[in-house]
């Protein structure tokens, strides 16, 4: 948790600001259930401020993504620059890249301010199937990207993208979480096996030293919309709040599923989850 001292304009008297800062760099969801605005709400839901630089704009609903329009990748490194040279977060939670240039752009700033909490939630295909990622971003993303992330939340799909194989099985799911520290270089991964046909959700974590599975009932909804979105907000939110990695993972993980279980049911298509319930208690604990 951060702890820096300010001046206040009018009396010049010295403030105590301990409030936790996160910043997310995605895309927006003019439905507001998936990218920056359940980033946003998320944070919210854990008591941490939150600050976003915005990759691309999506006309979008639960039905489907409609259209994407990125942003130019000097912009989007003017946002990431004048919200953290003014505000450092203490932690960043990174989503739809778009494509090679704005990758790039995340990894000069990730070295540039030396972020030590870096979330990488490497979204690549909508929910809905729509592509959201150009494929000669997905090798800067491998290569150069990756290895400098906490912790890495791909689903399946991405999963196999990022290791060129496809995932089928929960064997196939620890191989991979396996793989992606040990070949790819990633220092931790949570593998999300929920798109796997299977009545349990699996979802595996590997930080090279330690595995952990985690197994639970699957939940009879298509009211999923943002949920990788809101996992991977949350698990930076919580490392903002100072909770080691792997307890971050675990309640991130059961605040998404309460999310899910209480989804509002709006749309007609995949609705959204709510993002509204509390990650943590009015004291900031876990």
């Amino acid at each position: 948790m951060r702890s820096s001292t300010r001046f206040d304009a009018g009396s010049r008297a010295t403030i105590d600001n301990s409030t936790p800062v996160t910043l997310t760099i995605a895309g927006s969801d003019s439905s507001g259930g998936a990218g920056i605005q359940a980033d946003l709400k998320t944070f919210h839901a854990h008591a941490v401020y939150g600050m976003s630089a915005i990759t691309a704009v999506t006309a979008q609903n639960t039905q489907g993504v409609v259209d994407v329009t990125p942003l130019a990748a000097d912009f989007v490194a003017a946002q990431i620059h004048a919200a953290v040279s003014d505000i450092p977060p203490d932690a960043v939670k990174t989503g739809m890249l778009a494509n090679r240039s704005i990758v790039e752009v995340v990894v000069e700033a990730a070295d540039r301010y030396d972020w030590d909490a870096l979330v990488i939630d490497p979204v690549m295909v909508a929910t809905t199937g729509a592509r959201l990622i150009d494929q000669d971003a997905v090798d800067v993303l491998r290569r150069k990207l990756l290895p400098r992330a906490t912790v890495v939340t791909p689903n399946v799909l991405e999963a196999g993208v990022l290791l060129n194989t496809t995932i089928t099985d929960e064997t196939a799911l620890e191989m991979a979480a396996d793989a992606l520290v040990d070949q790819v270089g990633v220092k931790a991964v949570l593998v999300k096996g929920g798109d796997l046909e299977a009545d349990d959700v699996v979802d595996v974590y590997c930080d090279g030293t330690n595995r952990e599975v985690f197994r639970e009932p699957r939940i009879a909804t298509t009211n999923t919309h943002g949920s990788g979105c809101a996992l991977a907000s949350a698990i930076a939110a919580r490392l903002a709040l100072g909770q080691p990695l792997e307890n971050a993972v675990r309640g991130a993980r059961q605040w998404v599923r309460q999310a899910i279980e209480r989804a509002p049911g709006l749309g007609s298509g995949r609705g959204p989850l709510d993002l509204l319930t509390p990650g943590v208690d009015v004291s900031g604990a876990p």
